[in-house]
């Protein structure tokens, strides 16, 4: 996979039987470095950095086409 600037990612997420969507945005040489989003956002520094997810509730990521 070879993407340029930024991506977008969709997480799925529940609670308590409760589904929602957020939308957010990564570059995409950070979303290139894992062959799984999930590992992207449990693993990369500057992920973590960026933003919380709370990986016990995500139940999808998967990257949004334009």
């Amino acid at each position: 996979m070879s993407l340029k600037g930024g991506v977008k990612i969709r997480l799925l997420f529940v609670d308590q039987g409760s589904y929602h969507h957020e939308e957010v945005e990564l570059p995409a040489a950070v979303v290139e470095r894992y062959d799984r989003l999930i590992d992207c956002f449990r693993e990369d520094e500057s992920v973590l950095k960026r933003m919380h997810v709370d990986v016990a509730r995500l139940c999808a990521a998967y990257l949004v086409e334009e």
